[in-house]
């Protein structure tokens, strides 16, 4: 499988900030720009192969988290500058300091919940480089390390103040070192929606927040009060996250209804993860308690369990998700049947 750069902000949110000349926004549609161009050059660049872990590894005991914290000052070459390394103490940099904390919330989640030790399943140092570039409005997983932009201050403020961002970027390494979904069309979409499902669950884990009152919003709190808008996605209700006269409506589809059909951003892996995202939200609130756990198991199931093909399509995926709902909780179970009506509202066949 391969490594792909995935990063928190759509391309087509980037484009349509760069191209803005309202009064006010100068900065921030320069900063898009910059984005945007780090984004095509890293998909453009050769994809390089990464092991996948075999099934079986799933199971091995958990280690203690192990976490490095640079800063690249403002540059982007990385890793950067070392300014904090596991159990040191907390920096006073809030960028440096919510990365720290961030990478162990999402580390306990997946030790915790689903006895994974870090994201390659072996134990993985977690790395993460904060004050990348200069107003750099995104956070990406490139592969090996997590990094952190400090946004434009107009549009958006620094990437490190959403959990659920930093959980998002990791679960792409979780990915990538189990189904390794290829970042295209329905599979990238699928693989978009695995990290908000696992982000937006690192945020209610560390919130200890049941289904009914979470959020269930990815990078809420991002925006500026420049921006009318709470989040980048909203789970619960796709394509209600923003409606703003700079950024645009959110364009998320909450069902195949209205899937978007689109050659850009690798085929509207950003915009139709809306769809595999309402299903995740529909089975955990119908279960209800906390979504880590039975909604959660089904979806780590069935991600690391090996049935994936890379270029799985969305009903590959929900039928696989079926299987695992029985698999784990039996076919006549209350699970199994909120997995099949979920996907039945969002019109996807099981």
């Amino acid at each position: 499988m391969h490594v792909q750069f995935c990063s928190i902000v759509p391309p087509y949110l980037l484009r349509r900030l760069a191209q803005q000349d309202a009064p006010g926004f100068s900065s921030a549609a320069s900063a898009a720009r910059n984005a945007l161009g780090h984004v095509q050059s890293f998909q453009a660049a050769r994809a390089q192969a990464v092991p996948v872990l075999p099934p079986g590894l799933r199971q091995v005991k958990p280690g203690p988290v192990n976490r490095t914290i640079y800063d690249a000052g403002g540059e982007e070459a990385l890793p950067g500058r070392l300014v904090r390394d596991e159990g040191g103490q907390a920096t006073g940099d809030a960028a440096a300091d919510e990365a720290y904390d961030g990478l162990g919330h999402t580390h306990r989640l997946y030790a915790d919940a689903f006895g994974r030790d870090s994201v390659d399943g072996r134990g993985l140092k977690l790395d993460a480089t904060v004050h990348f570039g200069k107003l750099y409005d995104n956070a990406f997983w490139n592969g090996s390390q997590m990094v952190f932009g400090d946004g434009d201050g107009d549009v958006f403020q620094r990437f490190t103040k959403s959990v659920s961002v930093i959980g998002h970027e990791l679960a792409h390494g979780v990915t990538q070192y189990s189904a390794g979904l290829a970042y295209r069309n329905q599979a990238g979409a699928l693989n978009e929606s695995m990290s908000d499902v696992f982000g937006a669950l690192v945020e209610q884990f560390v919130k200890n927040q049941s289904a009914a009152e979470a959020s269930w919003l990815i990078g809420e709190g991002l925006f500026t009060p420049k921006v009318q808008g709470l989040a980048l996605r909203s789970m619960k209700a796709p394509g209600t996250a923003y409606d703003d006269d700079v950024l645009g409506k959110d364009p998320q589809p909450d069902s195949m209804d209205s899937y978007v059909r689109t050659s850009a951003d690798n085929g509207g892996v950003h915009i139709n993860s809306g769809i595999p995202n309402r299903a995740f939200y529909l089975v955990a609130d119908a279960l209800g308690g906390y979504a880590w756990e039975a909604p959660g198991r089904i979806w780590y199931e069935t991600l690391t369990n090996g049935s994936l093909p890379a270029a799985a399509t969305f009903t590959v995926f929900a039928r696989a998700t079926a299987r695992a709902a029985a698999d784990l909780f039996g076919a006549d179970s209350p699970e199994h049947d909120a997995v099949g009506a979920a996907w039945e509202t969002v019109k996807v066949k099981v």
